[in-house]
């Protein structure tokens, strides 16, 4: 197992890693919409999900792969009614439609809007 760690991407508020590795595959811990170089969060349900994106991509960049390369994302909102919202922006980035779950809870740290976790591919 190797851990991944990238300062394009927050670093983690837990005691948990970015990603690890294993295989082929990378397992990336929720994302959200944290801007790394200041630790603050971005404004809006728009802005921390492209943000999570951007972050993913990160992480993604420093293990060796890509967008089009996730296999398979789980979302977390705050509010289903951003369900929408939330799509538009998703779909911009994840063009090749990787298998994805989402829900809506009740809180998420930092009191973000929207989290992403996701699994990709190396090779």
């Amino acid at each position: 197992m190797e851990k991944i760690y990238t300062t394009a991407a927050p670093q983690a508020i837990g005691p948990y890693s970015q990603a690890v590795a294993i295989g082929n595959l990378l397992f990336i811990s929720g994302q959200g919409g944290i801007n790394p170089s200041n630790g603050t969060v971005v404004d809006g349900l728009e802005a921390q999900t492209e943000q999570a994106i951007k972050n993913i991509g990160a992480i993604l960049d420093e293990a060796g792969s890509d967008l089009t390369k996730v296999i398979k994302t789980t979302c977390f909102l705050t509010d289903m009614r951003d369900f929408k919202i939330f799509n538009e922006v998703y779909e911009k980035y994840f063009t090749e439609k990787p298998a994805r779950s989402c829900v809506a809870v009740k809180e998420l740290p930092l009191s973000i809007l929207c989290e992403i976790e996701a699994i990709a591919s190396l090779e």
